[in-house]
C-alpha cells in the first residue's frame, strides 16, 4: 500500500479541536475548528459548525490547549545527515576538546572499529571551547593512534583528520591545497589535522560508501526525529542521487512520513538533467532542485568575503566554484526547468551568485524566467546593503536559518569584526527589501528544532538570553512573519503555494501542534515547549504521549 493509500487509511477524517488554531490564511487567522477528510482540509472555522460537518466515525483530536499551525517545514536541511546523526559519534555539545575527546574514547570502547575501518563522527565546535581552538591530528592520536579517524566540524566544511588518517590518505608538509580547499599547518609546515572545505575530499576514499541497508535506516531515523519535532516537511539539500530512488521506494512501502523536497548535488545530477522535475504521485517526494557550493562556512574561516577576515588578515576565504565552470550549468538548469539552490554564506560569494544568476536570467527568454525566479542562495548570511535589493530585483530567494545568528554572533564579531556585523543575518532587511525568507536549521549543522529556529527569528538572543554588541535586534522579524517563515514561504519556496503553507479549505492537511502559543508565550518559554501532534496528508505521524 503506498503513503498516500496508508494516510487516507489512517485518517479518512480527523476532527482537530481543543486549542488555538492559527491558520495562516490573512482573511481567517484564527479557528476553533479543523475537519480533515481524504488528507485535506474540508472545514476551518467555528467548533460547532465543524461537529456539524463531521458527523459520527470521524476520529476527535482534542489538543487540550496546544496550538496549532500549519505544517512547519525546514527549508534547509540534511536529510539523512540527521539520522546519520544519530547513529554515530555525535560530538554535538562537547564543551571542550578534551570532552570531545574523551567521547571518542568512549565510543571507541562501546564501538571497536574493525580492522582497516575508518571512525568518523561529527558535530564538534570551538568557538565557546576553554582552548580557543580547532581539533587537532594530536588530540585524537592521544586516543586512537593507529586507527583512521575523521571528525567533522558541525558546519560540515571542515573535518580534522588524526596522524593514521593523514597517512593513509598521503596527505604531508608537501601536499598542496587543492582548489577550494585548504590544509592546515603548523608553524613547521606540517598538517595539523584540519582539512577545510575542498580540501576534505582528500580523505574521502577512507569512508567506505554506506550501503543501501545503511541509508534506509538513516533515513528512518531522520523521519522519526523529524516528526517528534513537529516538522511535515523538510528541503533535502546536497541529495546524493541514488537516495533519489531510494526515498521514492521507502515512500511507495509506506516508510516516507515526511514530505521531502530534493536538491540533488551538482555532481551528481546528470540523471536529474536529463529527466527533469519528478514528483510522486501524491507529492510527498519531489525533486525538481540542484544543490551548488559557491564558498565555505565562517567558522571555519571558509567564507568568501571582499575584505580578508578580522581574525586572518592573510585570508579573504574559499571560493568553491569557478564563474567560468558555472555558468554554463546554470543554463544546463534553466533549460531542464530545475531549480538552482547555491550556497553562499560570506559577502563576496554571495556577489558573485547573484552576478552569475542575472548573466543566466538575461540569455533567457522571459517564460523560462518566470521558472528561474525562484532559484535560492542558501544562508545568505553576510550580504552588502547594496546587494541586498538585488534579490527581490532578480526573484531570487534568500534561504536562511534563524538559530546561526544566534549560534555564530559569539564568534562572528571576531571573524568579521564589528563593523561588518551590520550586513550579517539579515533577515528584516530582506523582507523589507521585498524578499521572502524561508526559514530551516541547517541540521545537523544546528539541532533541528523549529522552535529554536521560532525562538531564533523573534529574539536574536541566545538561548540563555543573551543579546551581545553587534547582534542587531532590528534584524529580529514579529511572530507573523516568523510562521511565515516556517510555513508559507517554504511552500512558496519549492512551488507548492497552491498546497500546502496555510490551514484553508482545500490544501493539504499538512498540521502541527506545539505545546506552546508561539503567538502569545513569552520569548523565553518558545523553546522549551515541544511538538504534541504532527499531521501529514491527514494522517498522525506523531503524536505526543
Amino acid at each position: 500500500m503506498t503513503v498516500a493509500l496508508l494516510a487516507l487509511a489512517a485518517a479518512q477524517a480527523l476532527l482537530i479541536t481543543g486549542g488555538p488554531i492559527y491558520t495562516g490564511d490573512e482573511t481567517h487567522p484564527r479557528a476553533q475548528a479543523v475537519l480533515v477528510r481524504d488528507g485535506r482540509i474540508a472545514f476551518v472555522g467555528g467548533r460547532r459548525a465543524a461537529e456539524a460537518k463531521a458527523g459520527p466515525g470521524v476520529r476527535r483530536i482534542d489538543l487540550k490547549g496546544a496550538a496549532l499551525f500549519p505544517g512547519f517545514t525546514d527549508s534547509h536541511a540534511h536529510l539523512r545527515a540527521i539520522g546519520e546523526r544519530e547513529l554515530t559519534l555525535n560530538l554535538e555539545g562537547s564543551r571542550s576538546a578534551a570532552e570531545a575527546m574523551q567521547r571518542l574514547k568512549v565510543w571507541i570502547a562501546a564501538h571497536p572499529p574493525a580492522s582497516g575501518a575508518t571512525l568518523v563522527g561529527r558535530g564538534w565546535i570551538e568557538t565557546s571551547w576553554p582552548e580557543k581552538r580547532f581539533l587537532t591530528a594530536a588530540d585524537i592520536d592521544a586516543v586512537a593512534p593507529s586507527t583512521p579517524v575523521l571528525l567533522t566540524r558541525a558546519d560540515g566544511h571542515a573535518i580534522v583528520a588524526n596522524t593514521a588518517a593523514l597517512a593513509a590518505a598521503g596527505i604531508t608538509g608537501q601536499t598542496p591545497d587543492p582548489f577550494g580547499g585548504k590544509i592546515l599547518k603548523d608553524a613547521q609546515g606540517r598538517p595539523t589535522g584540519m582539512l577545510v572545505d575542498n580540501a576534505k575530499a582528500l580523505v574521502a576514499g577512507l569512508v567506505r560508501a554506506p550501503t543501501e541497508a545503511a541509508r534506509r535506516a538513516a533515513f528512518k531515523e531522520a523521519f522519526r526525529v523529524e516528526t517528534r519535532y513537529g516538522w511535515t516537511g523538510v528541503h533535502s539539500m546536497s541529495v546524493s542521487w541514488a537516495d533519489v530512488p531510494l526515498l521514492e521506494t521507502m515512500n511507495a512501502a509506506g516508510e516516507a512520513p515526511l514530505r521531502v523536497y530534493n536538491a540533488v548535488d551538482v555532481g551528481q545530477a546528470e540523471p536529474l538533467f536529463a529527466s527533469g522535475p519528478r514528483a510522486s504521485a501524491e507529492g510527498r517526494i519531489t525533486t525538481r532542485a540542484i544543490k551548488m557550493y559557491a564558498d565555505g562556512a565562517l567558522g571555519s574561516r571558509g567564507a568568501a568575503l571582499l575584505e580578508p577576515y578580522e581574525d586572518a588578515p592573510g585570508s579573504t576565504g574559499l571560493m568553491l566554484l569557478k564563474p567560468e565552470q558555472a555558468a554554463p550549468v546554470l543554463k544546463r538548469a534553466l533549460d531542464a526547468g530545475l531549480q538552482v539552490c547555491t550556497h553562499a554564506i560570506g559577502d563576496r560569494a554571495n556577489r558573485v551568485v547573484l552576478d552569475l544568476y542575472q548573466q543566466a536570467f538575461a540569455d533567457t527568454p522571459p517564460n523560462v524566467r518566470r521558472m528561474a525566479s525562484r532559484w535560492r542562495i542558501e544562508h545568505a548570511q553576510n550580504v552588502t546593503d547594496a546587494d541586498i535589493p538585488r534579490f527581490a530585483a532578480l526573484g531570487v530567494i534568500p534561504s536562511m536559518q534563524p538559530s546561526h545568528a544566534i549560534g555564530d554572533l559569539h564568534f562572528a564579531g571576531a571573524r568579521l569584526g564589528q563593523a561588518r556585523l551590520a550586513e550579517g543575518y539579515a533577515w528584516k532587511k530582506f523582507i523589507d527589501a521585498g524578499s521572502i525568507v524561508p526559514g530551516g536549521s541547517d541540521a545537523p549543522v544546528e539541532r533541528g528544532d523549529p522552535l529554536i529556529e521560532f525562538y531564533a527569528a523573534v529574539s536574536r538572543k541566545d538561548l540563555k538570553g543573551y543579546s551581545g554588541p553587534g547582534w542587531h535586534p532590528e534584524q529580529a522579524v514579529d511572530r507573523k512573519t516568523a510562521l511565515k517563515m516556517f510555513t508559507a514561504w517554504p511552500a512558496y519556496a519549492r512551488f507548492a503555494e497552491a498546497d500546502l503553507g496555510t490551514i484553508a479549505v482545500g490544501r493539504r492537511a499538512d498540521l502541527t501542534a506545539f505545546s506552546v502559543d508561539l503567538m502569545t508565550a513569552p520569548e523565553a518559554a518558545i523553546p522549551k515547549g515541544h511538538a504534541t501532534l504532527t499531521v501529514v496528508d491527514g494522517a498522525v505521524v506523531f503524536a505526543a504521549p
